[in-house]
Protein backbone atom coordinates (compact mmCIF):
# COMPACT_ATOMS: atom_id res chain seq x y z
CA UNK A 1 0.00 0.00 0.00
CA UNK A 2 1.33 3.49 -0.65
CA UNK A 3 2.35 6.44 1.57
CA UNK A 4 -0.25 8.58 3.41
CA UNK A 5 2.34 11.08 2.03
CA UNK A 6 1.47 10.55 -2.10
CA UNK A 7 -1.27 12.90 -2.74
CA UNK A 8 -4.14 12.91 -5.41
CA UNK A 9 -3.59 15.92 -7.24
CA UNK A 10 -2.99 13.77 -10.02
CA UNK A 11 -6.06 12.03 -9.80
CA UNK A 12 -7.71 12.87 -12.86
CA UNK A 13 -4.38 11.94 -15.00
CA UNK A 14 -5.70 8.05 -14.15
CA UNK A 15 -8.06 5.57 -14.31
CA UNK A 16 -11.70 7.23 -12.33
CA UNK A 17 -11.68 5.10 -8.59
CA UNK A 18 -14.03 3.01 -7.92
CA UNK A 19 -16.83 3.53 -5.01
CA UNK A 20 -16.62 0.05 -3.50
CA UNK A 21 -19.72 -1.00 -1.14
CA UNK A 22 -18.83 -2.93 1.73
CA UNK A 23 -22.37 -5.03 3.17
CA UNK A 24 -22.49 -8.33 5.23
CA UNK A 25 -23.99 -8.85 8.22
CA UNK A 26 -23.20 -7.90 11.56
CA UNK A 27 -19.90 -8.65 13.29
CA UNK A 28 -18.91 -10.35 10.28
CA UNK A 29 -15.61 -8.01 10.21
CA UNK A 30 -16.23 -5.10 7.42
CA UNK A 31 -15.31 -2.14 9.87
CA UNK A 32 -11.97 -4.45 11.15
CA UNK A 33 -11.23 -5.36 7.41
CA UNK A 34 -11.34 -1.68 6.48
CA UNK A 35 -8.79 -0.44 9.57
CA UNK A 36 -6.72 -2.72 8.17
CA UNK A 37 -6.47 -1.36 5.09
CA UNK A 38 -7.26 2.27 5.83
CA UNK A 39 -5.09 1.95 8.98
CA UNK A 40 -7.62 3.77 10.86
CA UNK A 41 -8.82 2.81 14.51
CA UNK A 42 -12.79 3.15 13.59
CA UNK A 43 -14.15 -0.43 15.01
CA UNK A 44 -12.92 0.29 18.20
CA UNK A 45 -14.99 3.31 18.37
CA UNK A 46 -17.79 2.22 17.20
CA UNK A 47 -20.34 2.50 20.05
CA UNK A 48 -21.10 -1.45 20.51
CA UNK A 49 -18.82 -2.84 17.59
CA UNK A 50 -21.58 -1.61 15.03
CA UNK A 51 -21.28 1.02 11.94
CA UNK A 52 -24.55 2.89 12.87
CA UNK A 53 -23.93 5.10 9.98
CA UNK A 54 -22.63 5.53 6.28
CA UNK A 55 -19.03 6.43 6.53
CA UNK A 56 -16.49 6.62 3.22
CA UNK A 57 -12.71 6.37 3.13
CA UNK A 58 -10.51 6.88 0.53
CA UNK A 59 -7.23 4.56 0.03
CA UNK A 60 -4.27 4.70 -2.03
CA UNK A 61 -2.40 1.37 -3.85
CA UNK A 62 0.33 0.88 -6.14
CA UNK A 63 -1.69 -1.54 -9.10
CA UNK A 64 0.63 -2.10 -11.59
CA UNK A 65 3.25 0.32 -11.57
CA UNK A 66 0.51 2.99 -11.06
CA UNK A 67 -1.26 5.12 -8.02
CA UNK A 68 -4.68 4.06 -8.30
CA UNK A 69 -7.55 4.60 -5.49
CA UNK A 70 -10.34 3.05 -4.36
CA UNK A 71 -13.22 4.80 -2.77
CA UNK A 72 -15.08 2.72 0.35
CA UNK A 73 -18.21 3.20 1.56
CA UNK A 74 -18.88 1.17 5.25
CA UNK A 75 -22.37 0.52 5.03
CA UNK A 76 -24.17 -0.39 9.02
CA UNK A 77 -24.40 -3.98 9.93
CA UNK A 78 -27.43 -3.75 12.01
CA UNK A 79 -30.53 -5.05 10.36
CA UNK A 80 -32.74 -1.68 11.14
CA UNK A 81 -30.15 -0.01 8.36
CA UNK A 82 -31.05 -1.82 5.48
CA UNK A 83 -32.21 0.95 3.22
CA UNK A 84 -28.86 2.06 4.73
CA UNK A 85 -26.82 -0.60 3.06
CA UNK A 86 -28.80 -0.35 -0.09
CA UNK A 87 -28.27 2.82 -0.58
CA UNK A 88 -24.81 2.32 -0.34
CA UNK A 89 -25.09 -0.34 -2.64
CA UNK A 90 -26.72 2.22 -5.23
CA UNK A 91 -24.12 4.51 -5.37
CA UNK A 92 -21.20 2.00 -6.17
CA UNK A 93 -19.46 0.49 -8.77
CA UNK A 94 -17.89 -2.51 -7.23
CA UNK A 95 -19.82 -4.51 -4.16
CA UNK A 96 -18.09 -6.05 -1.43
CA UNK A 97 -19.99 -9.44 0.20
CA UNK A 98 -18.47 -9.87 3.85
CA UNK A 99 -19.07 -13.12 5.17
CA UNK A 100 -17.46 -14.87 8.36
CA UNK A 101 -15.63 -18.03 7.40
CA UNK A 102 -16.32 -19.15 10.80
CA UNK A 103 -19.90 -17.77 10.99
CA UNK A 104 -21.48 -18.67 7.28
CA UNK A 105 -24.37 -17.31 5.93
CA UNK A 106 -26.74 -15.12 8.45
CA UNK A 107 -29.57 -13.04 7.51
CA UNK A 108 -28.10 -9.35 6.89
CA UNK A 109 -25.82 -12.14 4.73
CA UNK A 110 -28.95 -13.15 2.46
CA UNK A 111 -30.20 -9.30 2.60
CA UNK A 112 -26.84 -8.40 1.58
CA UNK A 113 -27.05 -10.44 -1.60
CA UNK A 114 -30.47 -9.53 -2.68
CA UNK A 115 -29.14 -5.56 -2.54
CA UNK A 116 -25.97 -6.67 -4.56
CA UNK A 117 -27.99 -8.11 -6.87
CA UNK A 118 -30.67 -5.96 -7.13
CA UNK A 119 -27.90 -2.94 -7.90
CA UNK A 120 -26.94 -5.11 -10.61
CA UNK A 121 -23.02 -4.28 -9.83
CA UNK A 122 -20.16 -6.98 -10.09
CA UNK A 123 -19.29 -7.77 -6.16
CA UNK A 124 -16.15 -9.91 -4.49
CA UNK A 125 -16.76 -12.65 -1.73
CA UNK A 126 -14.49 -11.82 0.61
CA UNK A 127 -14.42 -14.45 3.68
CA UNK A 128 -12.62 -12.94 6.87
CA UNK A 129 -11.48 -14.34 9.87
CA UNK A 130 -9.53 -16.87 7.70
CA UNK A 131 -6.90 -17.10 10.39
CA UNK A 132 -9.07 -18.50 13.04
CA UNK A 133 -9.29 -22.41 13.33
CA UNK A 134 -12.79 -22.68 13.31
CA UNK A 135 -13.25 -21.37 9.70
CA UNK A 136 -15.03 -23.11 7.71
CA UNK A 137 -14.61 -21.43 4.18
CA UNK A 138 -15.77 -24.59 1.97
CA UNK A 139 -18.77 -25.25 3.89
CA UNK A 140 -19.31 -21.12 3.58
CA UNK A 141 -18.59 -21.26 -0.17
CA UNK A 142 -21.58 -24.23 -0.24
CA UNK A 143 -23.78 -21.92 1.86
CA UNK A 144 -23.09 -19.17 -0.89
CA UNK A 145 -23.72 -21.28 -3.81
CA UNK A 146 -27.23 -22.37 -2.21
CA UNK A 147 -28.48 -18.71 -1.99
CA UNK A 148 -27.25 -18.55 -6.07
CA UNK A 149 -24.01 -16.47 -5.23
CA UNK A 150 -22.03 -18.71 -8.52
CA UNK A 151 -18.64 -18.79 -7.08
CA UNK A 152 -15.65 -18.90 -9.33
CA UNK A 153 -14.27 -22.25 -8.94
CA UNK A 154 -17.76 -23.91 -8.37
CA UNK A 155 -18.97 -23.00 -11.45
CA UNK A 156 -19.95 -19.43 -11.65
CA UNK A 157 -17.94 -16.43 -12.13
CA UNK A 158 -18.19 -14.53 -8.31
CA UNK A 159 -14.63 -13.87 -7.30
CA UNK A 160 -14.37 -15.12 -4.19
CA UNK A 161 -11.18 -14.50 -1.69
CA UNK A 162 -10.04 -15.68 2.02
CA UNK A 163 -8.38 -12.79 4.23
CA UNK A 164 -7.39 -12.04 7.93
CA UNK A 165 -7.78 -8.72 9.13
CA UNK A 166 -5.95 -9.42 12.05
CA UNK A 167 -2.99 -11.17 10.54
CA UNK A 168 -3.28 -8.72 7.11
CA UNK A 169 -3.56 -12.07 5.24
CA UNK A 170 -4.17 -11.19 1.53
CA UNK A 171 -5.20 -7.51 2.39
CA UNK A 172 -3.06 -6.23 -0.96
CA UNK A 173 -4.70 -8.99 -3.46
CA UNK A 174 -7.92 -8.10 -2.35
CA UNK A 175 -7.06 -4.39 -3.14
CA UNK A 176 -5.71 -5.97 -6.51
CA UNK A 177 -9.28 -7.62 -7.27
CA UNK A 178 -11.06 -4.98 -6.67
CA UNK A 179 -9.74 -2.60 -9.29
CA UNK A 180 -9.32 -5.73 -11.26
CA UNK A 181 -12.79 -6.17 -11.55
CA UNK A 182 -13.61 -2.71 -11.65
CA UNK A 183 -11.03 -2.42 -14.58
CA UNK A 184 -13.13 -5.27 -16.45
CA UNK A 185 -16.82 -4.08 -15.88
CA UNK A 186 -16.30 -0.29 -16.20
CA UNK A 187 -18.39 1.21 -19.14
CA UNK A 188 -17.33 3.39 -21.54
CA UNK A 189 -18.28 7.04 -20.07
CA UNK A 190 -18.38 6.24 -16.18
CA UNK A 191 -16.95 8.66 -14.70
CA UNK A 192 -15.94 11.62 -16.62
CA UNK A 193 -15.42 15.54 -16.03
CA UNK A 194 -18.40 16.77 -17.54
CA UNK A 195 -21.69 16.79 -16.24
CA UNK A 196 -21.35 17.24 -12.23
CA UNK A 197 -24.04 14.23 -10.78
CA UNK A 198 -23.05 13.12 -7.05
CA UNK A 199 -25.25 11.39 -4.72
CA UNK A 200 -26.09 12.36 -1.22
CA UNK A 201 -25.08 9.07 1.31
CA UNK A 202 -25.50 10.62 4.31
CA UNK A 203 -26.83 14.18 5.50
CA UNK A 204 -27.44 15.72 8.98
CA UNK A 205 -28.13 18.99 10.90
CA UNK A 206 -24.96 20.26 12.22
CA UNK A 207 -26.07 22.98 15.29
CA UNK A 208 -22.98 25.02 14.38
CA UNK A 209 -22.18 24.50 10.96
CA UNK A 210 -25.87 23.93 9.54
CA UNK A 211 -27.05 21.18 7.00
CA UNK A 212 -24.05 19.10 5.67
CA UNK A 213 -24.26 16.12 3.72
CA UNK A 214 -21.48 13.45 2.32
CA UNK A 215 -21.45 12.76 -1.53
CA UNK A 216 -20.46 10.56 -4.24
CA UNK A 217 -19.07 12.22 -7.17
CA UNK A 218 -20.07 10.18 -9.78
CA UNK A 219 -19.44 12.53 -12.87
CA UNK A 220 -17.74 16.18 -12.82
CA UNK A 221 -15.68 18.11 -10.37
CA UNK A 222 -17.13 20.01 -7.26
CA UNK A 223 -15.15 23.24 -6.37
CA UNK A 224 -16.09 25.53 -3.32
CA UNK A 225 -17.99 28.95 -4.12
CA UNK A 226 -19.60 27.18 -6.92
CA UNK A 227 -23.30 27.23 -7.53
CA UNK A 228 -24.74 23.78 -7.57
CA UNK A 229 -28.61 22.03 -7.49
CA UNK A 230 -30.14 19.45 -5.31
CA UNK A 231 -33.35 18.29 -5.30
CA UNK A 232 -34.43 20.91 -3.00
CA UNK A 233 -32.78 23.63 -3.89
CA UNK A 234 -30.08 25.97 -5.50
CA UNK A 235 -27.36 26.79 -3.18
CA UNK A 236 -23.21 27.85 -3.34
CA UNK A 237 -20.59 25.10 -2.13
CA UNK A 238 -19.44 26.92 1.45
CA UNK A 239 -16.86 23.77 2.14
CA UNK A 240 -15.57 20.64 0.95
CA UNK A 241 -14.52 18.21 3.57
CA UNK A 242 -12.22 15.19 2.38
CA UNK A 243 -12.02 11.79 3.93
CA UNK A 244 -9.20 13.08 6.44
CA UNK A 245 -11.22 15.75 7.93
CA UNK A 246 -9.55 18.44 5.89
CA UNK A 247 -11.00 21.28 3.84
CA UNK A 248 -10.08 20.96 -0.07
CA UNK A 249 -10.89 23.13 -2.93
CA UNK A 250 -12.20 20.96 -5.33
CA UNK A 251 -13.02 16.65 -5.54
CA UNK A 252 -13.67 15.05 -8.51
CA UNK A 253 -14.96 11.71 -9.78
CA UNK A 254 -15.05 8.88 -7.02
CA UNK A 255 -14.62 11.23 -3.94
CA UNK A 256 -16.18 10.89 -1.37
CA UNK A 257 -16.74 14.41 0.34
CA UNK A 258 -18.83 16.54 2.97
CA UNK A 259 -20.28 19.70 1.61
CA UNK A 260 -21.46 22.30 3.48
CA UNK A 261 -23.72 25.55 1.87
CA UNK A 262 -27.34 23.98 2.09
CA UNK A 263 -30.15 25.61 3.66
CA UNK A 264 -31.67 22.63 3.98
CA UNK A 265 -30.99 18.91 5.02
CA UNK A 266 -30.93 17.00 1.57
CA UNK A 267 -32.62 14.08 1.14
CA UNK A 268 -31.10 10.99 1.78
CA UNK A 269 -30.26 9.81 -1.85
CA UNK A 270 -30.89 12.91 -4.09
CA UNK A 271 -28.66 14.64 -6.88
CA UNK A 272 -26.11 16.79 -6.65
CA UNK A 273 -25.85 18.64 -10.26
CA UNK A 274 -25.00 21.96 -11.96
CA UNK A 275 -27.40 25.05 -12.89
CA UNK A 276 -30.86 25.01 -11.59
CA UNK A 277 -32.51 22.21 -13.68
CA UNK A 278 -33.28 19.99 -10.64
CA UNK A 279 -34.32 22.63 -7.37
CA UNK A 280 -37.60 23.49 -7.24
CA UNK A 281 -38.37 27.33 -7.01
CA UNK A 282 -41.47 26.79 -4.73
CA UNK A 283 -38.58 25.26 -1.94
CA UNK A 284 -36.16 28.23 -2.27
CA UNK A 285 -38.54 30.50 -2.39
CA UNK A 286 -38.64 29.46 1.62
CA UNK A 287 -38.25 31.63 3.93
CA UNK A 288 -38.02 29.13 6.69
CA UNK A 289 -35.57 26.82 5.06
CA UNK A 290 -35.22 24.81 8.14
CA UNK A 291 -38.52 24.62 9.24
CA UNK A 292 -39.19 21.40 7.95
CA UNK A 293 -35.70 19.40 9.12
CA UNK A 294 -36.69 20.62 12.99
CA UNK A 295 -39.96 19.15 13.48
CA UNK A 296 -42.51 17.05 11.60
CA UNK A 297 -45.87 17.34 13.85
CA UNK A 298 -47.94 14.31 13.26
CA UNK A 299 -51.29 13.43 14.38
CA UNK A 300 -51.34 13.27 18.07
CA UNK A 301 -51.19 10.05 19.44
CA UNK A 302 -54.57 8.60 21.29
CA UNK A 303 -53.01 4.89 22.09
CA UNK A 304 -49.41 3.16 22.26
CA UNK A 305 -46.08 4.99 22.80
CA UNK A 306 -46.26 8.47 21.21
CA UNK A 307 -42.43 9.56 20.73
CA UNK A 308 -40.22 13.02 19.38
CA UNK A 309 -37.51 11.62 18.01
CA UNK A 310 -34.20 12.96 17.34
CA UNK A 311 -31.33 11.74 15.54
CA UNK A 312 -27.55 12.15 14.45
CA UNK A 313 -28.18 11.52 10.58
CA UNK A 314 -30.92 11.82 7.92
CA UNK A 315 -30.14 7.88 7.29
CA UNK A 316 -30.51 7.03 11.22
CA UNK A 317 -33.47 8.86 11.48
CA UNK A 318 -35.14 6.89 8.31
CA UNK A 319 -33.66 3.75 9.57
CA UNK A 320 -35.49 4.27 12.93
CA UNK A 321 -38.24 5.07 11.98
CA UNK A 322 -38.57 2.23 9.40
CA UNK A 323 -37.78 -0.41 12.07
CA UNK A 324 -39.87 0.95 14.76
CA UNK A 325 -43.21 -0.76 15.99
CA UNK A 326 -46.71 0.46 14.23
CA UNK A 327 -47.82 0.96 18.00
CA UNK A 328 -44.89 3.62 18.24
CA UNK A 329 -46.17 6.65 16.73
CA UNK A 330 -43.94 9.32 15.84
CA UNK A 331 -44.91 13.14 16.99
CA UNK A 332 -42.10 14.88 15.81
CA UNK A 333 -38.65 13.94 13.91
CA UNK A 334 -35.23 15.81 13.37
CA UNK A 335 -31.75 15.70 13.05
CA UNK A 336 -29.87 17.44 15.42
CA UNK A 337 -29.66 17.94 19.11
CA UNK A 338 -32.45 17.87 21.79
CA UNK A 339 -33.81 21.19 22.23
CA UNK A 340 -35.87 22.70 24.52
CA UNK A 341 -39.11 23.14 21.76
CA UNK A 342 -38.47 19.55 21.76
CA UNK A 343 -39.24 19.24 25.31
CA UNK A 344 -42.07 21.12 25.14
CA UNK A 345 -43.72 19.62 21.98
CA UNK A 346 -43.35 16.00 23.88
CA UNK A 347 -45.01 17.39 27.22
CA UNK A 348 -48.42 18.90 24.99
CA UNK A 349 -48.72 15.82 22.85
CA UNK A 350 -48.02 13.23 25.79
CA UNK A 351 -44.96 12.07 24.35
CA UNK A 352 -41.44 10.69 25.53
CA UNK A 353 -38.10 12.03 23.95
CA UNK A 354 -35.57 9.72 22.48
CA UNK A 355 -32.50 11.01 20.71
CA UNK A 356 -29.60 8.49 18.95
CA UNK A 357 -26.57 9.86 19.12
CA UNK A 358 -27.73 13.70 19.13
CA UNK A 359 -26.72 15.60 22.19
CA UNK A 360 -28.53 16.85 24.81
CA UNK A 361 -27.32 19.92 27.09
CA UNK A 362 -27.87 19.83 30.76
CA UNK A 363 -30.60 22.73 30.49
CA UNK A 364 -32.52 20.69 27.95
CA UNK A 365 -32.55 17.32 30.41
CA UNK A 366 -33.45 19.63 33.85
CA UNK A 367 -36.39 21.07 31.50
CA UNK A 368 -37.57 17.95 30.83
CA UNK A 369 -37.00 16.79 34.30
CA UNK A 370 -39.09 20.12 35.39
CA UNK A 371 -41.66 19.45 33.02
CA UNK A 372 -41.44 15.34 33.63
CA UNK A 373 -40.96 14.29 30.02
CA UNK A 374 -38.32 11.44 29.50
CA UNK A 375 -35.72 12.14 27.59
CA UNK A 376 -33.01 9.71 26.56
CA UNK A 377 -30.17 9.63 24.46
CA UNK A 378 -28.72 5.87 22.74
CA UNK A 379 -25.53 5.14 21.06
CA UNK A 380 -26.77 1.47 20.08
CA UNK A 381 -30.07 1.32 18.19
CA UNK A 382 -31.17 -2.36 19.11
CA UNK A 383 -30.90 -0.87 23.14
CA UNK A 384 -33.38 1.87 21.87
CA UNK A 385 -36.04 -0.63 19.73
CA UNK A 386 -35.42 -3.21 22.68
CA UNK A 387 -36.87 -0.83 25.48
CA UNK A 388 -39.25 0.66 23.08
CA UNK A 389 -40.73 -2.60 22.78
CA UNK A 390 -40.55 -3.78 26.32
CA UNK A 391 -42.68 -0.59 27.16
CA UNK A 392 -45.21 -1.66 24.48
CA UNK A 393 -45.48 -4.87 25.75
CA UNK A 394 -46.23 -3.34 29.36
CA UNK A 395 -42.18 -3.51 30.79
CA UNK A 396 -41.00 -0.64 32.41
CA UNK A 397 -38.28 2.03 31.09
CA UNK A 398 -36.31 3.61 34.13
CA UNK A 399 -39.29 6.26 34.60
CA UNK A 400 -41.20 6.20 31.52
CA UNK A 401 -45.09 6.81 31.97
CA UNK A 402 -47.20 8.42 29.18
CA UNK A 403 -49.12 11.58 29.99
CA UNK A 404 -52.54 11.72 28.65
CA UNK A 405 -53.92 14.82 29.91
CA UNK A 406 -53.08 17.62 32.91
CA UNK A 407 -55.79 19.71 34.83
CA UNK A 408 -55.88 22.11 37.21
CA UNK A 409 -57.91 21.75 40.51
CA UNK A 410 -60.27 25.24 40.56
CA UNK A 411 -63.00 23.71 43.24
CA UNK A 412 -63.72 21.46 46.23
CA UNK A 413 -67.79 20.72 46.83
CA UNK A 414 -69.57 17.27 48.79
CA UNK A 415 -71.09 14.97 46.71
CA UNK A 416 -72.92 11.86 48.28
CA UNK A 417 -70.36 11.40 51.24
CA UNK A 418 -66.98 12.15 49.59
CA UNK A 419 -65.80 15.48 48.26
CA UNK A 420 -65.49 16.21 44.71
CA UNK A 421 -62.99 17.92 42.28
CA UNK A 422 -64.03 20.54 40.11
CA UNK A 423 -61.41 20.77 37.49
CA UNK A 424 -60.10 22.56 34.05
CA UNK A 425 -58.18 20.39 31.72
CA UNK A 426 -55.20 22.77 31.01
CA UNK A 427 -53.73 20.09 28.05
CA UNK A 428 -54.37 16.26 26.50
CA UNK A 429 -57.85 14.97 28.21
CA UNK A 430 -59.20 13.20 30.87
CA UNK A 431 -61.04 9.95 30.81
CA UNK A 432 -62.80 8.19 33.80
CA UNK A 433 -60.94 5.29 34.73
CA UNK A 434 -57.68 7.25 34.23
CA UNK A 435 -54.97 6.74 36.70
CA UNK A 436 -53.76 10.00 38.25
CA UNK A 437 -51.27 12.11 40.03
CA UNK A 438 -52.09 14.63 42.53
CA UNK A 439 -49.12 16.97 43.13
CA UNK A 440 -48.57 20.18 44.77
CA UNK A 441 -45.33 22.49 43.57
CA UNK A 442 -44.14 19.96 41.87
CA UNK A 443 -44.12 17.25 44.55
CA UNK A 444 -46.55 14.16 44.48
CA UNK A 445 -49.08 14.21 47.16
CA UNK A 446 -50.49 10.71 46.07
CA UNK A 447 -52.04 8.31 43.17
CA UNK A 448 -55.53 7.91 42.30
CA UNK A 449 -57.80 6.77 39.79
CA UNK A 450 -61.25 8.60 38.08
CA UNK A 451 -64.00 6.64 39.53
CA UNK A 452 -66.44 9.32 38.25
CA UNK A 453 -66.57 12.00 35.73
CA UNK A 454 -69.55 14.86 35.26
CA UNK A 455 -69.91 17.70 32.84
CA UNK A 456 -72.68 20.26 34.99
CA UNK A 457 -74.77 16.89 36.00
CA UNK A 458 -74.48 15.02 33.34
CA UNK A 459 -71.90 11.95 33.49
CA UNK A 460 -69.72 11.64 30.77
CA UNK A 461 -66.45 9.30 29.93
CA UNK A 462 -63.95 11.82 28.52
CA UNK A 463 -63.34 15.72 28.90
CA UNK A 464 -61.06 17.34 26.54
CA UNK A 465 -58.62 20.82 26.90
CA UNK A 466 -59.95 24.04 28.42
CA UNK A 467 -63.11 21.86 29.96
CA UNK A 468 -64.32 21.96 33.13
CA UNK A 469 -65.33 19.13 35.17
CA UNK A 470 -66.43 17.63 38.12
CA UNK A 471 -64.58 14.19 39.07
CA UNK A 472 -64.54 12.05 41.87
CA UNK A 473 -61.53 9.80 42.66
CA UNK A 474 -61.10 6.32 44.29
CA UNK A 475 -59.57 6.01 46.65
CA UNK A 476 -59.89 9.61 47.67
CA UNK A 477 -56.61 12.00 48.21
CA UNK A 478 -56.24 15.49 50.49
CA UNK A 479 -56.20 17.66 47.34
CA UNK A 480 -56.22 21.43 47.92
CA UNK A 481 -57.91 24.23 45.38
CA UNK A 482 -54.72 24.96 43.02
CA UNK A 483 -53.55 21.45 42.95
CA UNK A 484 -52.75 19.66 39.25
CA UNK A 485 -54.02 16.26 38.40
CA UNK A 486 -51.13 14.40 36.30
CA UNK A 487 -53.49 11.98 33.99
CA UNK A 488 -50.98 9.46 33.02
CA UNK A 489 -50.34 5.36 31.55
Amino acid sequence: MASKNTTKQNHELTAFPPVVAVLGHVDHGKTTLLDTIRKSSIAEREHGGITQRIGASSVEILHEGKMRFITFIDTPGHEAFSQMRSRGATVANVGLLIVSAVDGVMPQTRESINMLKQSTIPFIVVLTKADMDTAIPEKVKQQLMKEEVLLEGLGGDVPVIEVSAKTNLRIKELLDLILLVYDLHQKSGVGSDEALEAIVIESRLDQKAGPRATVIIKNGKLSVRESVSSEEETFKIRSIVNTEGKQVQKATVGDAVEILGFSRVPSVGSRITKGQGEAKKEDTQDTTPLKRELVYVAPKAESGLAIVLAADTQGSLEAIVHSLPKEAKIVAKKTGEVTEADIFMAKSTGAIVLGFNSKIRPEVQKLAFTEKVLAKNYQIIYEMLDEIKDVLEGKRLAGIEQIFGTAQVLASFPFEKSLALGIKVLEGRVVRGDKVRLERKGETIGESTVSSLRSGKNPVSKIERSQEAGLLLNPGLDFRIGDMLICHS
